[in-house]
């Protein structure tokens, strides 16, 4: 490792060159989760397919042009498969060549571009803050990047000086909007409480949650403590000194590391902690970094040319004005958490878990062979990654995201009125449709369709110590009926959502 290169303080090449590679590690991450369950998801044939929730929209926009600034996407110019299966294998090989050290403001631009098309069309399935995160910080990227020449230490543009401003202004919000949301919200926040329940109520529990949940409670209510010193006291030294700044991302970073011990959030801190680089320059950097790499940022940095001043200017000024209502949201009593004001989501407000459950319940599906439902044997459907078996060991699964799992989690705390989803859920399931099986961790008929599906909702806990299992869990009673392939009801419905039914 290199040592400390005074010389180098205040510098920006090697913290553009590490701030970028995070970005596209996220990226990487983001197109993968895509890969794997776009079709099932969003596709023709998926649960919420992204050509009915366009239609929808423009045939409830009577043909205004807002319908475009309602869903800013691609896809309004065709929304075939192919055209989504073709998007997203783009978005991955752009990605991977800008982790492989190639970027530029062209390719850093076809990234936010491609991944902001999917995320409005994703419905449910893409409503979580650390899309608008990625989105907000992809479209920044733009702007870090050197606008033509994608070699990460070519002397012709430099980094830019406001950009590493603009990033931690993204992070304040970040941090201190999550800080507020949390004192305004859950009670348990003011009385230190919240993380003896957290570990055990959030959405996808990992392996070391259960061992976070036994910590002594004082430890616990400490955590509590620590959360809001990082998240309302910290985040004010992202716009001190240099020094403020270090250990203002440093101490972020570490409560980052924390939180992806402790729960799979998808991408969430993982971004969250990239967007914590911006808080070092080369000075930093070179500390940790290899040589070979230190010593391609030495030679001075070029001044900024008049055309690229410009741009980074009225880039600021957007950002300025932009950042009104996010500001003034995180300052009023009605805060919302993870909330746009503009049509392309440029600059947000952020904020997480202003409530705690204090009760987990899960949506367990089970099926049977069996004709008649009232004598039926019932088997259970394994998730990817949410609660079922109480013997099953939850997953480690962090930066990557089963969205399927997550949406269980909220399904499970509202009716099913409000997921309808979840109908055609149940019957792609009836009908043994592989491409939806895929989405679960095995198919317990091997392919063959069950007769009836239904939904329970269950009590879970974990386990004390010494148990063989690591969850309990107890009946709360029906979710959903017992369903057939050819319930008159359930055909209703998904004729009514245009939903395909064979």
């Amino acid at each position: 490792m290199a040592q400390a290169q005074p010389e180098l303080s205040g510098r920006r090449t090697l913290a553009r060159f590490v701030l970028l590679r995070g970005l596209a590690f996220i990226y990487v991450v983001a197109f993968l989760c895509l890969l794997r369950q776009w079709e099932p998801l969003i596709g023709a044939r998926g649960l919420l397919p992204a050509r009915l929730y366009l239609d929808g929209i423009r045939g409830a926009a009577a043909g205004s042009a807002a319908v475009y600034l309602y869903a800013p996407t691609l896809f309004w110019l065709g929304c075939s498969d192919a055209v989504l299966r073709a998007c997203a294998w783009a978005g991955l090989a752009l990605s991977a060549a800008a982790l492989g050290g190639l970027a530029n403001a062209p390719l850093m631009g076809a990234l936010w571009l491609l991944y902001m098309s999917f995320v409005h069309v994703g419905q449910v399935f893409y409503g979580y803050g650390w899309e608008m995160m990625l989105l907000e910080a992809g479209f920044l990227a733009i702007f870090l990047a050197p606008p033509w020449d994608p070699r990460p230490f070519q002397r012709k543009d430099p980094p830019p000086a406001v950009l590493p401003w603009l990033f931690r202004w993204m992070l304040f919000r970040v941090m201190f909007g999550a800080g507020m949301i949390k004192l305004r919200g859950d009670s348990c926040w003011r009385d230190l409480t919240c993380l003896l329940y957290h570990y055990e109520t959030q959405p996808i529990p990992h392996p070391l949650s259960w061992y976070f949940h036994h910590l002594p409670a004082w430890v616990n209510k400490a955590g509590v403590l620590f959360n809001h010193f990082v998240e309302l006291i910290v985040p004010w030294l992202l716009f001190g000194p240099r020094r403020a700044r270090a250990w203002a991302g440093g101490l972020i970073a570490l409560f980052q590391v924390a939180l992806i011990l402790s729960g799979n959030l998808s991408f969430l801190n993982w971004l969250t902690l990239v967007l914590c680089f911006s808080c070092f320059d080369d000075g930093a950097w070179a500390r940790v970094l290899p040589e070979r790499l230190v010593a391609l940022a030495r030679p001075a940095e070029p001044p900024c040319t008049r055309p690229r001043r410009a741009a980074l200017l009225a880039l600021a000024g957007l950002v300025a004005i932009l950042s009104v209502s996010p500001a003034l949201n995180m300052l009023s009593p009605r805060q919302a958490m993870n909330a746009s004001f503009d049509p392309l989501g440029l600059v947000n407000a952020y904020g997480a878990f202003g409530s705690v459950g204090r009760v987990r319940r899960e949506i367990v599906l089970q099926g049977t062979l069996d004709p008649d439902p009232a004598n039926a044997r019932w088997t259970d459907y394994e998730f990817k990654c949410k609660p079922g078996d109480p013997g099953r060991r939850p997953c480690l699964v962090t930066p990557f995201h089963w969205r399927l799992d997550w949406q269980m989690w909220f399904a499970a705390m509202e009716s099913p009125r409000e997921n309808l989803w979840l109908a055609h859920l149940v019957y792609k399931l009836l009908m043994a449709d592989r491409k939806t099986l895929g989405l679960l961790d095995r198919d317990p008929f091997a392919g063959k369709p069950p007769r009836w599906i239904r939904a329970e909702l269950y009590e879970y806990r974990f386990s004390d110590p010494g148990s063989k299992d690591w969850w309990v869990r107890s009946r709360v009673g029906p979710y959903l009926p017992p369903l057939s392939a050819d319930d008159p009801q359930l055909a209703d419905l998904l004729t009514a959502m245009h939903w395909e039914v064979r």
